[in-house]
């Protein structure tokens, strides 16, 4: 605000109350996650990871305690040949940018081949899941909106089957479409040296 400006008690109240305070970020078993509500900055090599064999791994960058209400982010790493998840479609707005590397989208019943700094916008109930190709890690950063209760459904796609990421029974139920599908662990990927960020951060290398 100009130095000129005056401000009167009452406002200078309410700009007081809506100071937004740094959260606090604590450690788990792979990396920082914030455990109180408000702003943070934290270096992907030094947040916390999740790793599962079958859908990869992501760097979430939230947690139980401090959750991100309006916009889901996410950084995903996918091998060759390993889905991000199952192919879906769901009432709220997706975007997605490969940061390296190279991988499959499979996105109503076609494939893109992308490389790094390809992006993809994903309108609501546009049918997609990605897929890891190329000779190592794929990268992608993945964004979406949110709104509880959004609908979301899992058709059955031939391709999406083809590359271990459909259902064989369509389904608007996540829990029915992963029932088979085993837990994901707090750990970083095994590949994490062949990452771009791998000597980046305070807690590289830890």
């Amino acid at each position: 605000m100009p130095p000129h400006v005056e401000v009167d008690s009452f406002h200078r109240a309410i700009i007081v109350a809506l100071v937004v305070e740094e959260a606090r970020l604590e450690p788990n078993e792979s990396g920082l996650v914030p455990a109180t509500e408000g702003w943070f900055v934290v270096n992907v090599a030094d947040a916390s990871w999740f790793d599962h064999d079958v859908f990869g791994a992501s760097c979430e960058l939230e947690s139980s305690a401090a959750e991100f209400t309006e916009l889901g982010i996410r950084i995903c790493v996918l091998q060759p040949g390993q889905p991000n998840g199952l192919y879906h479609g769901e009432e709220t707005q997706e975007d997605f940018l490969v940061l390296a590397g190279e991988c499959l989208l499979l996105v109503e019943g076609e494939e893109r081949r992308l490389r790094a700094w390809d992006f993809f916008h994903c309108p609501s109930m546009t049918e997609h899941i990605f897929v890891g190709a190329g000779e190592g890690p794929c990268v992608v950063l993945m964004t979406g909106t949110r709104r509880r209760g959004r609908p979301i459904f899992y058709p059955v796609s031939e391709l999406a089957l083809r590359h271990g990421a459909g259902v064989e029974t369509e389904t608007p139920t996540p829990r029915e479409a992963y029932a088979a599908s085993p837990q994901e662990r707090v750990e970083r990927p095994a590949v994490w040296e062949q990452l771009p960020w791998a000597n980046a951060g305070n807690a590289a290398g830890a």
